[in-house]
């Protein structure tokens, strides 16, 4: 298929276009932008109007040159789940803030040394298998809300939303053409709300009486929530990043395929990288989940050939508008959780399916023992809940966290690392270049 755009990067649509155009993306993310907020407990208005504002970062950072949305994170779900359990809406902010941090690191170390070391340190056999645990671990969480009512006790007409919304989700995503092929989660939680309704399980009355402008409840630093430093929210949520990084790289090169254009070297992984951290910044000091740059924009973009920057900011200034509108966000709260755990269950599932697939395409050979032992200690312990405590600081290092340690570590010790090479960041045009020369 042809990537000739329709409108390139710095072309800015005509005004009758624009709002549709921006309207695509905003509906392409914004299942799962509010899922995220939903299941660990923050407010999904805060969400929408962070995700816009780091997509505007973003953006600015990167010169307006690379077009993409950054929303919700699934990758951390668990670890903002264990801080707010261990130390409130404020921990997990603080440890958003922290991963933010290393983004920020991570950047500068590639403006400087180039962007090898971390292929290198992260390749496809450490980074597949904790993808692979992102998911499976918090596959009861969405089995729960799909099967239990308000009480936590199993209820047949609660299961059966679920499982209505799971189906619609399925059907768009295998059968839908065009548009919805790429909303295949809105599309679902809408056919399950409207299900949800008919069998009497929607509560429309905080809907009727939500007013059209309210403001969320942001969670700011030392306002809301004192600020301290805290090795146990570091260690559960910086080691994440070693996912969120991985996956950033994935969707720029991805990107660079669709658009025609290699931003792994312009305006540079280290741009980018930045741009993601600070969007994770921006959201954990208003109180929305950390962010990351989103695949289902991306397939707007494939799809639409519609590559312009300013489509992609005229998506977060609705979002940002959207998050402040209390109607969307009452009726957002009014979604059944069996309806949300539905979806939850296809979406849990593609995420660690991402992992497979992540090593099929990279082809890992598991006959070779390093890529064996490697995967295998990363799954039993990120899956196991292993835990160690550290003699000092009662630091505790768990589950998914110490997973991707341990996997960082054996691939840096175990004999037999291969080596990246250039080529692999080659869009499809340098590499026909070079084969010519």
């Amino acid at each position: 298929m042809s990537n000739k755009p329709i409108l390139d990067v710095k072309d800015m649509p005509k005004p009758t276009q624009w709002l549709t155009l921006s309207l695509q993306h905003l509906f392409a993310m914004f299942g799962a932008t509010i899922l995220v907020p939903y299941l660990v407990g923050l407010d999904p208005s805060i969400a929408l109007i962070s995700s816009g504002l780091g997509t505007l970062a973003f953006l600015l950072i990167t010169k307006f040159q690379v077009p993409a949305y950054l929303g919700s994170s699934f990758a951390f779900i668990a670890p903002v789940i264990a801080a707010k359990a261990a130390g409130g809406p404020g921990a997990a902010m603080i440890g958003t803030f922290m991963a933010g941090l290393v983004y920020g690191i991570v950047a500068l170390i590639i403006s400087k040394a180039g962007y090898r070391w971390i292929m290198n340190l992260l390749p496809p056999v450490v980074v597949g298998p904790v993808i692979i645990i992102i998911g499976l671990s918090i596959a009861p969480t969405a089995v729960g809300m799909a099967m239990n009512n308000a009480a936590g006790e199993y209820s047949m007409l609660h299961f059966s939303a679920a499982l209505v919304t799971l189906t619609a989700t399925i059907v768009f995503s295998i059968y839908a053409k065009k548009i919805f092929s790429i909303i295949p989660i809105l599309a679902g939680i809408v056919v399950g709300y409207i299900y949800a309704a008919i069998v009497g399980i929607v509560d429309f009355k905080p809907v009727l009486e939500a007013g059209w402008f309210e403001m969320p409840k942001f969670i700011i630093p030392f306002v809301s929530y004192k600020v301290e430093f805290s090795w146990d929210i570091f260690w559960l949520m910086v080691p994440v990043a070693v996912v969120t990084l991985s996956e950033h790289i994935g969707h720029q090169l991805i990107l660079s395929k669709v658009v025609g254009r290699d931003y792994i070297k312009e305006p540079g992984l280290h741009r980018s990288i930045l741009g993601d951290g600070t969007a994770t910044l921006i959201s954990a000091l208003v109180g929305g989940p950390p962010k990351t740059t989103y695949g289902e924009n991306i397939g707007v973009l494939a799809i639409t050939r519609v590559y312009s920057v300013y489509v992609l900011a005229g998506a977060a200034v609705l979002a940002i508008v959207f998050g402040f509108i209390g109607k969307i966000t009452a009726l957002i709260h009014s979604i059944p959780t069996p309806v949300m755990g539905g979806v939850s269950i296809l979406l849990f599932g593609i995420i660690a399916s991402s992992g497979l697939r992540m090593l099929v395409d990279s082809k890992i050979d598991f006959d070779n023992k390093r890529n064996l032992v490697i995967a295998s200690v990363i799954l039993i312990i990120g899956l196991g809940g292993a835990i160690v405590k550290l003699p000092f600081k009662d630091i505790v290092i768990q589950g998914m966290a110490l997973a991707a340690i341990i996997g960082v570590l054996l691939n840096l010790i175990l004999p037999g690392k291969p080596i990246v090479s250039d080529n692999m960041f080659e869009t499809e045009a340098e590499k026909k270049g070079r084969q010519t020369a």
